[in-house]
């Protein structure tokens, strides 16, 4: 099924890479991990931020991976299979995941934590600047 381009207005101009950031997740539909992003309100040590927290129960902080790559937070869980177990029954698989997250232009990620088999993972969101620009006109005869 093609996609109808939704910033196809003529009023929309440079908005390309907009359009590939919608496309990238839209291919993103995978549901594990489970995770939440929520708001959180500036203070006094701290400016206005986001944070993303993945349920990763049984994974260890050396089996995951936490990268900012070409403006997409990228994050990784590898684990492998101990062949020294043998199991009667097998519930919980040794799975990989890959959960990807598009940043917008100036977001920094802070830091991130793992505890209790939540990973929490604090981005910046920038300060906008409100700015007017006057542009000069020229009169050609």
């Amino acid at each position: 099924m093609s996609r109808v381009p939704s910033l196809s207005s003529p009023f929309l101009i440079g908005f390309d890479d907009i359009e590939r950031a919608l496309d990238r997740v839209a291919k993103a539909a995978d549901g594990y991990p489970p995770y939440n992003i929520e708001r959180l309100g500036r203070d006094a040590n701290n400016p206005e931020r986001l944070r993303i927290t993945l349920a990763v129960a049984g994974f260890t902080l050396d089996q995951l991976e936490v990268i900012v790559q070409e403006k997409e937070l990228i994050i990784r869980g590898r684990q492998q299979d101990d062949k020294s177990r043998h199991y009667l029954h097998r519930g919980i698989a040794a799975r990989q995941f890959q959960r990807t997250f598009v940043l917008a232009d100036g977001m920094e990620v802070l830091g991130a934590d793992l505890k209790h088999g939540l990973l929490t993972v604090d981005l910046a969101r920038p300060e906008l600047e409100r700015a007017v620009k006057s542009i000069s006109i020229r009169e050609h005869d």
